[in-house]
Parts: structure tokens; sequence; C-alpha cells
């Protein structure tokens, strides 16, 4: 998505009235981008028995799911409220598997009462939550279908911030109280311990780290079998990268993950069980754009060394990433320029919000600067994660199936969010 095409949906679409259909900030999808990553991926499992279980976290919106579904995918769910999601976007519940460290009890009863016999794993995180979804099972005389989620106390090189194999993360069972977990579930009445779980990090970036994980994981799997009992299958997580631009060594393709990890299963003694894997990011950030206008370009300290700023319309409150991780997105004119003399002057890209940590970082551009602007690869954990701080309202969503779109949803305007606060 970009250029001409892009920079004219904000300009042709016009209502009546002649004032435009959409308005910036806004989220523009390629729903045909998403389903294709998503078949490449499937493919990349071959022969191995396989389940792509996409994770909502990065993108809750309906017709992005739907499309995932469309093509064979299931869902990794962390709420309640994911879990209706997937459910109503036609992923059946034998596909889905629920993670989390505080599920509440209806959660659990969602996930144990859905279908006929609830989803395909309930995974819980702690010794201490076994006898939770232990009680609400006998409260609604049904059996759960449990997995463990193990903390394997891997040492991820990813952002500090979303790191979670490591011994000092709140996910998972530590590999010490797996043996204790593994027995609580066992003999439980109630329960059927049906797979077991790990997942190391988001961002990954080298199959190495990944495949570090998977021989823990099917070393315990190993182990834990002679004590008794049978798994369905091994979830190996997901964080599989992307490229945001900029790396000196850009992540593998998301297939190459895949055929990474089946070509390991298939050598292993677990060659006949389903592998599950979670992947979110490497799915829909490629295919998603935050477009936004510029509000005004600010010079200041002429004289001495130049300060410039490019203001846009858009800002943490719409992609947090930056703020929060350090996030880098590619920042260019929505409309190509013909090109110029030299680089390009740089600007510090910053938004409307009073904080200094709203800053989209420094990208280059050149004179005559652009009405509007593009954020690369954000189609993940973008506007999910987007908040309405500063009285602002959320970012448009619009969605494009075959070049045109397909669907879209517009934001409250700011009077909605103003009755709302003083209506109290």
């Amino acid at each position: 998505m970009g250029g001409a095409t892009l920079d004219d949906l904000f300009e042709s679409h016009a209502r009546d009235d002649g004032t435009p259909c959409f308005k910036t900030p806004a989220y523009v999808y390629d729903l045909d981008g998403i389903s294709a990553s998503a078949a490449e991926f499937i493919a990349g499992f071959g022969a191995v028995s396989h389940l792509v279980a996409y994770a909502l976290k990065a993108s809750t919106s309906g017709p992005i799911v739907r499309a995932l579904s469309d093509v064979g995918c299931g869902a990794t769910v962390v709420s309640g409220g994911e879990l209706s999601v997937a459910l109503a976007s036609g992923i059946p519940a034998e596909k889905i598997v629920f993670n989390g460290v505080a599920k509440q009890d209806w959660e659990i009863d969602l996930a144990i009462g859905t279908g006929t016999r609830g989803i395909l794993g309930l995974h819980v995180e702690s010794v201490e939550e076994v006898e939770r979804v232990r009680a609400r099972a006998r409260a609604l005389g049904r059996r759960a279908r449990v997995g463990i989620r193990v903390n394997p106390d891997i040492e991820a090189d990813t952002h500090q911030k979303v790191a979670t194999g490591h011994d000092e993360a709140k996910f998972g069972v530590p590999v010490e109280d797996l043996a204790l977990a593994w027995e609580e579930i066992s003999t439980a009445p109630e329960l059927d311990l049906v797979g077991l779980s790990c997942h190391i990090g988001s961002q990954l970036t080298q199959t190495t780290e990944m495949l570090r994980s998977v021989e823990l994981l099917l070393g315990m799997a190993r182990e834990r079998e002679v004590s008794g009992g049978r798994l369905e299958y091994l979830d190996f997580g997901g964080g599989f990268g992307i490229d945001y631009g900029g790396m000196r060594e850009p992540p593998p393709p998301p297939a190459a993950f895949a055929a990474a990890i089946a070509r390991r299963v298939a050598d292993s003694a677990f060659a006949d069980r389903l592998v599950v894997v979670e992947p979110g990011r490497c799915l829909v950030a490629p295919h998603g754009v935050l477009c936004a206008s510029v509000v005004l370009a600010k010079r200041t300290r002429a004289a001495v060394v130049p300060r410039r700023w490019l203001v846009l319309d858009t800002g943490m409150n719409d992609l947090v990433r930056p703020a929060m991780y350090g996030a880098h997105h590619r920042v260019e004119p929505m409309r190509a320029a013909p090109p110029g003399p030299g680089e390009g002057l740089p600007f510090r890209v910053v938004g409307p919000v009073c904080e200094s940590s709203d800053d989209f970082g420094e990208h280059r551009f050149t004179e005559p600067l652009p009405s509007r602007v593009l954020l690369r690869d954000a189609g993940a954990y973008g506007f999910t994660m987007a908040s309405e701080y500063n009285g602002r309202p959320l970012p448009t969503e619009i969605f494009l199936s075959k070049g045109v779109v397909s669907a879209a949803r517009r934001p409250r305007l700011v009077e909605g969010w103003v009755d709302e606060q003083i209506r109290m």
C-alpha cells in the first residue's frame, strides 16, 4: 500500500456535501496481503500436523480475524473478550488456545463451556491456577481441556518489555514446578491434560532462538510422558519477527520459522502430535499502515544548530509502540515526490499528545514537504492498543480487499467523548 492509490483514498471518497469520507488519522489494512502471508506460513509446515493459532492481541478487528479464519487459522486469545471475537468471527472452539496469568471465573467458564467439549486448550500459567480451573469445571459439570504453559527460563534476544520466557517474567509455570502441575492436573477427575506450551518473547529475529525453546519443550514433554499421560499437542508460541526497516540482519520470512519447527518435530518422538504456533505480528503488521496529516513543520535555532519537527495529527494515542518500546516505524510521504537533490533534511516526527515520548523518531524529507504521511508496518499492536488519551478520538480503520474498501470503522466524534465525561 502507498503512493497515489492510498492518497486518493482520502481525497476521492466524498459525501454529498463534498467532505472526504475518510479523514486522518486512519489505519488502512490490505486483507489480501494478510491472507497471503497466513497461507505462506501455513504451507511452511508441510506434512506435519499443525495449527496456526493467530494471536488476536495483535489485532482484534473483525475483518482481519475473519480473513485469517477463512484461510484456516485458529486463534490464540488472552481474554474472554478476545475469545468471544474469535468465536463470532467463525473460528471453531477446537482451534482456540487461551493464555493469560489472571483468567477470571467467567473467562474460564466461557472457555470450558463453549462447544461440545470447550476450546482446544486452556493454558494454566501457575500451579495455583490449576485448582481455580478445576473448581470451575466442577461447578459447570464439565471436563476442562488443560495445557501447561511452561516458563523455560530462556533470555530471548529481544526488547526487555516483550521478553516473556526468562525466570523473572510473570508468565508460565517455572520448570521446577512442572512436575507438580502435571501431577495435579493428571489426577484431577475434572481435568484432561492435553498440551504443553511455551513462549519466549516477541520480535524474534533468528530461527535458532525459536529452536532452543522447541528443543526444551520436546525434552520436557518426553520426560513428563514417562510418568504417565499422552499429550495431544505441543504449542511453541509465537514471536516471529519482521523487518521494521534499518535492521542489519532482517529476520527470515515467517515460513522459514514454520519449516524449521516442522523439521525438528518431524525428527522427534512427537512427529505424530499436533504442532501449535501463535503468530500475530508477522501476519498482519506488514499489511497495515497508519495514515496521518502534517499539521505543521516547526523550525528553531536556525542560526545555531537547526532543529526541525514535522508535527502530525497522529501520536502515541494511536500508535503507542515507539513510546512504550522505543520501536521504529518508517515514516514516508503518502504520495511519493519526484526525486530531489541529496537525501533531504532531517525532521523529528512528533504527534499532538502532551508527552515528550510522543515521538516517532528522526526521518528525512525533501522539499516541498508532504501534506500526508504514512507509518509503515503498523498493522499489529496499533489500533488494538490505541486510546483516547488527551481527549483525542480513536483513529479510523479502513479495510481493503482487491484494492477497494470492503469495511471501515469510524471513531466517535469528540462530542461523544465529552458527553461521556460530563454526564456522570
